[in-house]
């Protein structure tokens, strides 16, 4: 009698170390499987804030990159108005010269047109002195 009760004593014992033991495993793989999915978060987190940040830069990168453009843009336009603005300049000056050669030209024009009018009065001028003073003679 006694060694039964013993027996079953230690049959219970055993099969109550059993269930703790599977208890145990169990809330072990739980944790574990917890464990796992926490740091599989993390890692989603991390790579997400990674990306974020890549992103970021990308963004801020091209911006930089658009204003560096503009600039160049900027810089190009005020060259080129300056460069027409010095030929601008360039061209006013060479059409004041032009006029003045003009003008000149036109003078100097007008100066032989008086000299050659003065001429042919003078001819003139002779002529009709010859034409009195030949009529005058007594042929």
């Amino acid at each position: 009698m006694m060694m039964m009760m013993m027996m079953m004593v230690v049959v219970v014992m055993i099969t109550n170390m059993m269930i703790l033991m599977v208890m145990m495993m169990m809330m072990m793989m739980m944790m574990m499987m917890m464990m796992m999915m926490m740091m599989m978060m993390m890692m989603m987190m991390m790579m997400m804030m990674i990306m974020m940040m890549m992103m970021m830069m990308m963004m801020m990168m091209m911006m930089m990159m658009m204003m560096m453009m503009m600039m160049m843009m900027m810089m190009m336009m005020m060259m080129m108005m300056m460069m027409m603005m010095k030929m601008m300049v360039m061209m006013m000056m060479m059409m004041m010269m032009m006029m003045m050669m003009m003008m000149v030209m036109i003078m100097m024009m007008m100066m032989m047109m008086m000299m050659m009018m003065m001429m042919m009065l003078m001819m003139m001028m002779m002529m009709m002195m010859m034409m009195i003073w030949s009529r005058e003679v007594p042929g």
